[in-house]
């Protein structure tokens, strides 16, 4: 766990004179990925460099629509690229979304406190794998 926070770590704190993306750039980001309005017009054109990470992002949100929702809610605002996360339940039970420290499962805000056990075939790649009590959850973003 440790090692992955010092990985966000230096993600949201690297210097990061990230440049607005034009507004043509954040419209054709939209297009192609309308998920992604939840977060805001703003917040594409803050992160709209990092294309292949919102890319992964509103894959996400696609596949599970209650997290668009909660982001429209706004619990943590402007969230890093980089600290927007989900979880599957190996049984296909619970999804979790962690937004900076705050996590969401199945559409409901819970405390979800995971340890790093390995890594594991899941949905045919290669992922992380956590445990939070009995429960192990696939990290898929």
């Amino acid at each position: 766990m440790e090692r992955i926070l010092d990985k966000y770590k230096y993600a949201v704190e690297m210097p990061l004179e990230v440049l607005p993306v034009d507004d043509s750039d954040a419209e054709e980001l939209l297009r192609q990925y309308p998920e992604l309005g939840a977060f805001g017009v703003e917040w594409v054109k803050k992160w709209g460099r990092l294309k292949d990470r919102l890319a992964e992002i509103a894959e996400a949100l696609r596949i599970y629509p209650w997290m668009a929702e909660v982001v429209r809610q706004r619990p943590v605002p402007d969230p890093h690229p980089y600290m927007v996360e989900v979880y599957v339940a190996l049984d296909n039970t619970e999804v979790c979304l962690l937004l900076r420290s705050k996590a969401f499962c199945n559409g409901k805000a819970t405390g979800l406190l995971l340890k790093f056990t390995g890594y594991d075939v899941f949905d045919g790649k290669i992922r992380e794998i956590y445990r939070c009590g009995p429960q192990k959850y696939a990290k898929i973003l």
